[in-house]
């Protein structure tokens, strides 16, 4: 049976929740605070933990980084809807967690009720994840700790877990990383920006998990490609700016979260808002131009990825790419279809390093993606989509 963890100073939340997951089926502990919650990790090995954040004597964001190094589990956020919530919660992704939901607060409609079986559905996407990504997280823990650690240096990317990998379609793989993290996991080459063919446009698609593998893909994705890039990861509104925020700051490119018109430049890139789909409308003279659409959601979600895929696929004309990462459900499949029918090239996120292999196995599925790769190499695989060397105009 499915072990969960449910971590809250509450105790009515602790045994509401609890009480839920044990209606669902599942084996549910409880702790009070992070230094419970750590104690808990190691004495019960749960498949999947539900984290408070604010909490006393330790909070959730600490408590995180120390299951992430000692017994890395999928590990889901529960934060209020505040400021100081949000950015609590993308620490908490940075350093391991892999998804969150907020708390009723009474700004909204928003219920207990609503909380536990929006925490129950998730916690049946989580545990239905491929087991190999708890070895991600540790990574991910550990190259924050070592990040953290560092005054100057390469900044560590995420790094894979796994042998190699073999697509049942036949496309092209690149094997992962296996054993625990160690120094070796923490850099990794730098890329060969030589021959790169002008006006490169990236679309990038992620869900569950998807944060900490974007912020690692920036810190290395080398300014000299000189790419419009758009991203669209799940997240709601009041995140996304925030999220674009820190993205910025650990990247050579200026990133922002996109509005409707905005101009998408070389070295430029552009998130979705959790409020709207976003949908290029021009690409002239190198620059992208996009809107927003706030109609229905698509396969359930808005900002929806293959919106933004299909559209690019559409009006882009020069070197296009689209990149499949980390979620759950079957957004981005299509997208990766139309890209790949424009004539661009496709990559998809192996199953090794994905908390959860959703997104990226809808797309394989497709037979449209020319690589699968791990989070590791994918950098390296995007400056090789746009590699010019050795061809010619005949």
């Amino acid at each position: 049976m499915t072990r969960v963890l449910v971590v809250d100073d509450s105790q009515f939340m602790r045994t509401v929740i609890g009480n839920a997951l044990t209606t669902a089926g599942y084996d549910v502990e409880t702790a009070a605070n992070g230094s419970a919650a750590i104690e808990a990790a190691a004495t019960y090995d749960p498949d999947v933990i539900t984290m408070d954040v604010e909490m006393p004597e330790l909070d959730g964001i600490d408590a995180v980084e120390r299951i992430m190094a000692t017994n890395p589990t999928l590990i889901l956020m529960l934060s209020v809807h505040t400021d100081r919530g949000t950015e609590a919660t993308l620490d908490a992704l940075e350093r391991g967690a892999v998804d969150f939901l907020h708390k009723p607060d009474g700004s909204d409609s928003r219920t207990v009720t609503h909380l536990t079986a929006d925490v129950v559905e998730k916690v049946d996407e989580l545990a239905d994840a491929n087991a190999s990504s708890i070895a991600l997280a540790r990574a991910a823990a550990s190259a924050y700790a070592t990040r953290t650690e560092q005054s100057a240096g390469t900044s560590p990317a995420v790094a894979g877990t796994g042998g190699q990998t073999e697509s049942e379609t036949g496309v092209q793989t690149e094997p992962s990383r296996s054993g625990p993290p160690g120094p070796d996991l923490e850099t990794t080459t730098e890329p060969d920006v030589d021959s790169l063919a002008e006006n490169p446009t990236v679309v990038i698609g992620a869900s569950t998990g998807g944060p900490k593998i974007i912020e690692a893909l920036f810190e290395r994705l080398p300014i000299d490609l000189d790419a419009k890039i758009l991203v669209v990861q799940h997240m709601p509104a009041e995140f996304t700016d925030r999220f674009a925020h820190r993205l910025d700051s650990r990247s050579a490119y200026d990133i922002r979260e996109a509005t409707d018109g905005d101009v998408i430049r070389s070295g430029e890139v552009a998130v979705a808002p959790g409020s709207a789909h976003l949908e290029v409308a021009t690409n002239i003279g190198g620059r992208l131009r996009v809107r927003l659409d706030e109609s229905e959601p698509i396969h359930g979600v808005r900002p929806a990825i293959d919106v933004t895929m299909q559209t690019a696929a559409e009006q882009v004309d020069d070197r296009l790419c689209g990149i499949a990462l980390t979620g759950m459900g079957a957004d981005g499949a299509d997208g990766i279809e139309a890209i790949k029918a424009a004539g661009g090239h496709t990559i998809a996120q192996d199953e090794a390093t994905s908390p959860v292999f959703g997104i990226p196995c809808q797309a394989i599925q497709t037979g449209c993606v020319d690589a699968v790769v791990p989070s590791t190499k994918l950098v390296e695989t995007i400056v090789d989509a746009f590699n010019t060397d050795g061809e010619t105009d005949d």
